[in-house]
This record gives C-alpha cells, structure tokens and sequence, in this order.
C-alpha cells in the first residue's frame, strides 16, 4: 500500500509556515474512530513537513494509538512509523481486490473483516464461540483478541523514548468498576503498551486491559473527544490546539433504518465536543475577568492570602482552538470505522493533509480577537 505520495505543500507555503512560529504550546487532541484515524496521518504529516512537532499529544482509542507513534518515535522516524502501522493495518490484497470487485463491495468486505478480523490489528477470539455467557475472564471478555496489535505497537513504538522525550503524551481510558475517566500522562508516570491498549479496548469487541488493580475500556466509551484534560491541565498554557475530530457532529435527517445507525454513531462518538468547547469558553473568560479584577486591586490588598487563594482561579493565558473535522466521504456508511481498505486510508490520510494544509497557510491564530477571551476557536471548515 503506497501512502507516501499525498500532495506535498509548496516550498514557499513550508517556509512561510516555519517562519511564522505558533504562540504558545503545540498540542494536538486525537479523537478515537477506528480506520477513520488515517485523517490524523494526513493531519500530522502537514504539521511535521512544515517544521511544527506536537509539545503534548492526546488520544483516545485509534488517537492514543497514534499519538503514541508520535510520542514514542523520535522527531525523524515518526512519520514512517506511522505511515507502517497505517500501512499494515490494511486490507490483504485478496480483501481489497474484494472491496473494488462488482461481485463484493466495501459491505461484504466490512463484514469479512467482522468474520476475520483486520491483519496485524486484531484476530477473532475462539472463545467468544462458547456464547455470551460462558465465563472468560474479564481480561479475555470479547469477540477479538488484540495480540496483533500487541506486537506490532511493541514493535514500533520505543517507550522509553516515550516516557523520556521531549513530546509528553496523554491517553484516556474509561474505568469499567466506577465509570470514571481516567487520563493517564507519561508526565506523572510511566507509560507502557497497556495503557494504550486501554484507550483502544472498546467492548464488547476487545475485552478490558487491567492496570494495576483496576480494569480499563476504551476511553471514548465516556469521552471520545478527551479535549478537556487540555483545559484543566495545571498550570494552564498559551497554546495552540489542533483538535482533530473523526465522527461529524453535524448530518441530514436519515430515512433509512441504515442512516439511522451511520447517524446514531456519528452522534455518539462525536462526543458533544462542542458543548464542551463552549463550556469552557466560557470558564476560560472567567478566568480572565478575574485575573484583570486582581490587578486593579491595591497592591497591600493584592498581598493577602486569601485575595492570593481567589486570584489563583484566574489565568491570562490564551488557547487558540483549531478544530479539524474529517470530511464524510462519498460511500462511507455505518461500517466506516472498520474500512481498513487501501483505498479509504488514502483517501482520508489525504483529506487530512489538505485540511491542514489549508489550516496552516492560513494561520487564523494571528487574527485579531478580544483579549478577555482566553479561548479562542478556529473551525477549520471556515479558513
């Protein structure tokens, strides 16, 4: 499968972009979506030929998974790691030749791989076949096994290089006993293979992961979109976000029991990330208003402990939110996250790129806007 060869951005749009730097952090958010996670391969590889290399990476499910091909690369290899994983994660030839033939399609070759599983990703679980109330363990609970994916991420993701590199990397996991998300952040501690597989363990088709005492699921089972560890992250940054979402919170009125269900999943895993952006755009002007009160305040008053303790809630930083949003390609249905096909990974890998390209010629973070407003979004659908 050739996916080295998406349009490449112009010399001068390259060095206009480098010599522009970005105002503050660089952090990129990854939704989780399955085979809909080759747009954030395009998304990434625009931002790593223009000279901008994430400080923070987070993820979710296919987003942890490539936000730890990121982190856990250095600078020069990350990109053909991931273009490897998206590469091996592909259709067989046989299956591919299925999906482009008159007498298959993409619907019979989406449920060969329900039957089979996808190369190097996951493989059916032979004991699911005992019936959905044998007992097999809550670490072994599901319809696939995910020992592909085990090695072939052992096998291109260094964590030690990942736990001691220059790009910190956040991935959330849904605790299954208290229903509790938990974000874990090779900041704090060490990361390792399980924590990934966490973030990617959706049931009932891959069966939890245990860290410690505790059981984990895929985090999109609670927030698909983990946007919010950037804002209550401590202490608060100026930073540019690059929030990369794969599921469209916007889509027409279905008439078909088949929409009803793309519909239904585009809701659910879109994740009410908007609702969450306008929440805390809100608290984010708070902050700012509280701040700017403080410094209006006597110096001798400034000074006390308690006014110290209630201007500690105010910040004056500034995040610029860039919201990038997969595009519904023409045939995609509610299979659309298990099409592994050489043939939509391009082209989602190259939405991505041209997404971002436009993004970053654009550079809507330099535009005016209030001061007060600490939280700024650019929707990539209007640069």
């Amino acid at each position: 499968m050739n996916l080295s060869n998406p349009p490449k951005t112009s010399d001068a749009v390259a060095s206009h972009v480098r010599t522009h730097p970005l105002p503050g952090q660089v952090v990129l958010v990854l939704q989780g979506g399955g085979a809909l996670g080759a747009y954030q391969m395009g998304v990434f590889r625009a931002l790593h030929e223009s000279g901008i290399e994430p400080d923070w990476v987070i993820g979710t499910s296919i987003g942890a998974i490539n936000a730890s091909l990121i982190a856990g690369n250095k600078h020069e290899d990350r990109l053909d790691r991931m273009e490897e994983f998206w590469s091996r994660v592909g259709h067989t030839p046989a299956k591919d030749l299925l999906a482009a033939s008159p007498f298959g399609g993409m619907a019979v070759a989406n449920l060969m791989t329900l039957a089979t599983g996808v190369e190097s990703f996951f493989a059916p679980n032979p004991m699911a076949l005992l019936g959905p109330y044998a007992p097999l363990g809550p670490e072994k609970a599901g319809y696939y096994s995910v020992a592909p994916l085990r090695e072939l991420l052992s096998e291109l993701v260094d964590f030690d290089h990942l736990n001691t590199g220059p790009t910190r990397l956040t991935v959330g996991a849904a605790n299954v006993q208290t229903a509790q998300m938990r974000y874990f952040d090779s900041r704090d501690e060490d990361l390792d293979l399980r924590h990934v597989l966490a973030s990617g363990a959706l049931p009932p088709a891959f069966p939890a992961v245990r860290i410690g005492e505790e059981l984990y699921w895929d985090g999109g089972v609670l927030s698909n979109t983990p946007v919010e560890a950037v804002f209550d992250d401590s202490p608060r940054k100026n930073s540019v976000i690059f929030m990369v979402n794969l599921w469209s919170p916007d889509g027409a009125e279905p008439d078909t029991l088949w929409q009803v269900m793309t519909r239904q999943k585009d809701i659910q895993y879109s994740s009410r990330a908007m609702n969450q952006i306008e929440r805390q755009r809100q608290l984010h002007y708070l902050r700012h208003i509280i701040k700017e009160l403080a410094m209006k305040l006597p110096e001798d008053e400034r000074g006390k402990d308690a006014v110290k303790e209630l201007e500690a809630q105010g910040c004056l930083t500034h995040m610029h939110l860039v919201r990038l949003l997969a595009p519904n390609l023409g045939g995609q249905d509610n299979m659309k996250d298990i099409d592994f096909s050489a043939a939509g990974i391009r082209r989602r890998s190259a939405a991505g790129y041209e997404d971002t390209v436009r993004v970053l010629t654009r550079k809507p973070w330099e535009d005016p806007f209030d001061p007060l407003e600490g939280f700024i979004l650019h929707d990539s659908v209007l640069a």
